[in-house]
């Protein structure tokens, strides 16, 4: 106590300071801000040439090869993967954004590496057969010959501190609220952490979930949203609650009020279960299960998955039209660089497009993927790189961690924290640094994403840091690099898991096949890859 009433005092005159500096910074000093990583105008492509011409462009080069893949996110670089290691050479990818990678791409900012999407990947555990076996091969995961285990490169995995959370004043070890002196509290956690074990052992769970069958357990839980389970059990506490609606807008981009109760159950079940604290392995007490991260996030892993097949991937193509017939599949795309259309036809083709892009340029879709887009949302989400000059005041607590979380009651729709691109550095000393913080927002703000500018939503990120963690942020930013997702994940909202339509889909043959986390009614990296490799099998019709 002594300790912490001393760091009180000797950072009351630093944060006034920073607190003026918030004043300044809300009567609208300017920040350097731009938008990154992402040309809208070519996903509005389509509508805009057919607006000028009444028609589609007449392509002026003719292209063709063995097999197509369309859409250069994490299922269509896996589907290339897959394609040309079963034999098929001459096969090629149309992307539509300068670099291949999806929402799992990198950026740079005053010489420093950060992301502009996803962050981290969990080690795979031995139910994630097609990624671990992935990682073995790019030298991340290797077979330890003693215990016979597959075991992770440590140098790849997230530094500690790994996680910490702002509540009460003061910062935490691990994102679970304590609880230590609120026993109401702590019966609500056991008995959530109770619940989700029972699911696990009487339903199953897993990632991917491919892994295991779906029943009518797995349907009832997801025929209701999560909030609506979690008021039915009893489980009703602040922090339980805030907690759990983090975990969901974290990796769904929408609330437990919003999300269904399979897929808040999954979350947990899926991975390393929920545990009261206490009772859990001590080595991992503050809720820091291994991951894998890198200053420019899951970009290091798309781009080794990308350096393979580099020169069978064409950038810059905005495809405009997929056709199938009985003899192949032909498609239209427009060449940014070049400013014309170009005609490609192979006898198949992979479709790794979000399903309401995807219903949008196929000339005959089917009637699963029409009714499936119908009923797919979509979260906005905003990808913010902060460059520093300084190292920011810290308040007392549990130290600088990768990642940073204020608490928030559920229901705010406030901030999902930031990361430090400079955490998984050697050097010990605290300097310049960029934060990459993440806001899912709503999706009633999807228009404002896309029509306010990136300095207005540049203030209206620090102002929201500020406010809850760093008075002293305004004045140590320098620059703004912001990316932003119309469409960044698929919401998995009551009845996406269930719908039969996803099935229909994923088991279609012929000249076209279908790859995308859409496919799984939610969006991580290990089911987009895991969809890719199911794609791209050859010699399945």
């Amino acid at each position: 106590m002594g300790r912490r009433r001393w760091l009180r005092t000797a950072l009351a005159a630093p944060i006034a300071a920073g607190l003026a500096a918030c004043d300044r910074f809300e009567a609208g000093s300017p920040v350097e801000a731009r938008w990154v990583g992402a040309a809208h105008e070519r996903g509005h492509r389509i509508r805009a040439l057919a607006s000028k011409s009444g028609s589609l462009p007449t392509p002026g080069r003719q292209r063709s090869a063995e097999a197509l893949v369309i859409g250069g996110g994490i299922a269509g670089l896996s589907a290339l993967r897959g394609l040309v290691r079963g034999g098929i050479d001459d096969a090629q990818l149309l992307e539509l954004e300068d670099e291949a990678g999806g929402n799992s791409r990198g950026h740079e900012l005053a010489g420093f590496a950060c992301p502009l999407g996803a962050h981290y990947l969990p080690v795979p555990g031995p139910q994630t057969r097609e990624v671990s076996e992935w990682l073995h091969e790019i030298g991340l995961m290797r077979l330890d010959p003693i215990r016979r285990i597959s075991v992770p490169d440590e140098r790849h995995l997230c530094h500690s501190p790994q996680e910490r959370l702002f509540i009460d004043g003061v910062w935490q070890e691990g994102l679970l609220p304590n609880a230590s002196d609120r026993p109401d509290t702590l019966a609500q956690y056991r008995r959530f952490a109770e619940r989700t074990a029972a699911l696990q052992r009487d339903l199953g769970f897993a990632l991917p979930t491919h892994q295991v069958g779906w029943t009518a357990g797995h349907a009832a839980l997801d025929a209701q949203t999560f909030s609506d389970w979690l008021k039915a059990e009893g489980l009703h506490d602040d922090r339980l609650l805030a907690y759990l609606d983090y975990a969901c807008r974290d990796d769904y981009g929408a609330g437990l009020s919003t999300v269904s109760a399979w897929a808040g159950i999954h979350y947990f079940a899926s991975r390393h279960g929920f545990h009261a604290p206490g009772e859990r392995d001590p080595a991992t007490e503050a809720g820091e299960s291994p991951v894998f991260t890198w200053p420019e996030g899951n970009a290091w892993l798309t781009r080794r998955l990308t350096a393979p097949n580099a020169a069978r991937i064409h950038a810059g193509r905005t495809v405009l039209r997929i056709e199938e017939d009985r003899h192949e599949v032909r498609v239209l795309a427009w060449n940014e660089q070049a400013q014309q259309a170009e005609a490609w036809s192979a006898p198949r083709a992979v479709v790794a497009l979000p399903f309401f892009i995807a219903a949008r340029v196929l000339a005959n879709p089917p009637s699963a993927l029409t009714d499936a887009a119908s009923r797919a949302r979509y979260a906005p989400w905003l990808v913010s790189n902060l460059h520093l000059d300084q190292p920011l005041i810290d308040r007392p607590g549990a130290p600088p961690s990768w990642d940073n979380v204020a608490y928030a009651p559920a229901g705010s729709n406030a901030s999902l924290g930031y990361v430090d691109a400079r955490h998984q550095s050697l050097n010990p000393v605290r300097d310049a640094t960029v934060l990459t913080v993440y806001t899912a927002l709503p999706e009633t703000q999807r228009t404002a994403l896309l029509t306010d500018t990136a300095p207005t939503w540049a203030q209206r990120v620090i102002h929201d840091i500020a406010t809850t963690l760093h008075p002293d942020l305004p004045r140590r930013v320098k620059q703004a690099d912001l990316m932003r997702y119309g469409h960044a994940m698929r919401i998995p909202v009551p009845g996406a898991r269930s719908d039969p339509a996803l099935q229909a889909l994923r088991e279609r043959r012929g000249r076209l096949r279908f790859a995308h986390a859409d496919l799984c009614a939610y969006s991580v990296f290990e089911e987009a890859f895991c969809e890719g490799v199911r794609a791209g099998a050859v010699g399945e019709g």
